[in-house]
C-alpha cells in the first residue's frame, strides 16, 4: 500500500526512531510501513492519522497500482 508517511515524517524533521516513539512501535515497523512491506493495523493507522491530524485516506492509498 502506498503511503505518505515518509513525506509527513520529513516535514517534521523526525527520524524513523522519533516517529516510532510517538506511535509506540519499533523503528523497524515504521520502516516496513514506509517502504510498503507491511500495512499498518487499523488501530495503528488511526494513531498515525491522529498524530498528523489528517484523514487516513489522505495518508494511505489502497488503490491498485
Amino acid at each position: 500500500m502506498k503511503n505518505q508517511l515518509r513525506v509527513l515524517r520529513a516535514t517534521r524533521n523526525w527520524s524513523q526512531a522519533d516517529l516510532a516513539e510517538a506511535l509506540e512501535v519499533s523503528r523497524q515497523a515504521v520502516n516496513a510501513i514506509e517502504t510498503g512491506k507491511h500495512d499498518p493495523s487499523l488501530p495503528l493507522a488511526f494513531r498515525i492519522s491522529r498524530l498528523f491530524d489528517m484523514p487516513i485516506q489522505d495518508i494511505f492509498d489502497d488503490s491498485a497500482e
